[in-house]
């Protein structure tokens, strides 16, 4: 934690001198020196950022918001530890978070909230004139996602989704690859959100990740909430993860676009039978109907005439994966396996070489740089280089890595699948969030070292 502090008081100062291009930027950038930044939602996630914030020199933690005490507690005692100012707190109600917003003392919000309340927080947050950060999924239904996009092109407020995927070790070296043309023509990809979840959408009531079959009001944590998602959709609620990478390696929004997608759901069995298993037959829970099917998968075509295969599948029992295949012209990558094949260039013709190999020779600059600072902050290093990525955006009021065109586009994946299921299949058409723009803009620097 020392030296990523120290790390990160020296990068700051280094970043002063640092000259950003944005895709677009709303008045004159004048940099801060501190940024100050509230959080609306400090369960598990939400301190995983606060703990993130409080590591760095640059920024000033001022107040914090969550309808749960405990939660509240367990904030202020994280705060407590460092040198950071006492933060004024919110919570006594649903919509208490709009009263944090209109202090003035705040540069930027970061939202870790249930994923109903993410919208309409982000949009009261960039109409507040606050830089939003804004955790995954970023909306629910296309509405939602337009609501995004209008209210940024309104308000000139940034907005970026914390898609900390993208800042995978072995993501952007792959990403390092496709730029460098390693894989020539990109032409196919696979992602998705494989994670068996029943543990965390299924517990006791008294822990996170408890042995148990509650949800809703006897559950806690996620399963007070997310569970209700597998019983009234049937959809791809959490598309982000896998996706947010793949389009950034395809340039969607930045000379490319997703124009449709079709959708298809397998039965659903994997949380009745968990429950049943855990809690026995005549467990309340064993009698509800859950509509998400256990399996779903969605095929996306792109304008300049990629596909991807995006599958999400948390109810039944597997080992993680996220179900990376980035393929072109000249080889491909598979992240089950570990491997790569690159024709002309691996050991053998038609076989596999290990990835390992490959994965160190593209190292991303960040990665190379900054790697044993990011290790601690969670996830395998990622959160570190998204909150960074964040505060470097927010300090400059400059347009962060993904937008709000990217959080509506990746997120609209969601009510277009529930349509398509709905409708045995049937192709949907994406909206063009960008209004065209998507032919000029140019793709953000992935590879440079700063942010």
């Amino acid at each position: 934690m020392n030296s990523r502090r120290n790390f990160i008081k020296k990068s700051a100062i280094v970043g002063a001198g640092i000259s950003v291009l944005p895709n677009l930027t709303y008045g004159f950038s004048t940099k801060k020196d501190k940024l100050k930044v509230a959080l609306i939602g400090v369960g598990l996630r939400g301190t995983n950022h606060l703990t993130n914030l409080l590591q760095r020199e640059d920024v000033v933690v001022t107040a914090i918001c969550d309808v749960d005490p405990v939660r509240i507690k367990i904030a202020e005692e994280h705060i407590k530890k460092h040198k950071n100012p006492k933060v004024q707190v919110f919570g006594k109600d649903d919509y208490d978070y709009k009263n944090l917003l209109e202090l003035k003392e705040i540069d930027a919000v970061i939202i870790a909230t249930p994923w109903l309340w993410h919208t309409r927080m982000a949009v009261d947050s960039m109409k507040a004139g606050k830089y939003t950060g804004l955790e995954v999924s970023a909306a629910n239904t296309l509405e939602e996602c337009w609501d995004l996009v209008n209210v940024h092109e309104e308000t000139g407020s940034h907005l970026m989704i914390l898609e900390n995927v993208n800042y995978r070790r072995d993501v952007l070296a792959v990403l390092n690859m496709v730029k460098q043309n390693v894989f020539g023509e990109m032409i196919h990809f696979r992602c998705g959100y494989q994670h068996d979840l029943r543990f965390v959408m299924l517990n006791d009531g008294k822990s996170a990740y408890g042995k148990g079959v509650e949800f809703g009001d006897k559950g806690i944590s996620e399963a007070a909430w997310r569970t209700q998602h597998s019983v009234l959709r049937n959809a791809d609620v959490y598309p982000t993860h896998g996706v947010g990478p793949i389009a950034v390696m395809c340039d969607v929004n930045r000379g490319n676009r997703m124009v449709s997608l079709t959708s298809h759901a397998t039965k659903s069995r994997g949380m009745h039978n968990y429950i049943v298993g855990n809690g026995g037959e005549n467990h309340p829970n064993a009698k509800v109907n859950f509509k998400m099917g256990d399996v779903i998968t969605s095929t996306i075509e792109t304008a300049n005439g990629e596909t991807i295969i995006v599958t999400h599948d948390v109810h039944l029992p597997r080992p993680y994966s996220l179900g990376f295949r980035v393929q072109g012209t000249k080889g491909l990558w598979e992240k089950d396996g570990d491997r790569i094949y690159i024709e002309g260039q691996s050991k053998k013709p038609h076989e596999w070489d290990d990835s390992k190999e490959w994965l160190e020779k593209y190292d991303h600059p960040l990665w190379k740089k900054y790697g044993e600072h990011a290790l601690g902050a969670g996830h395998g290093g990622m959160d570190f280089f998204v909150i960074n990525a964040f505060v470097e955006s927010a300090k400059e009021n400059i347009a962060p890595p993904m937008d709000a065109y990217d959080a509506a586009a990746w997120s609209a994946i969601t009510p277009l699948s529930e349509l398509s299921i709905e409708n045995n299949g049937e192709p949907q058409d994406f909206p063009d969030f960008t209004r065209g723009n998507w032919i000029k803009n140019k793709p953000y620097n992935w590879m440079k070292g700063t942010f």
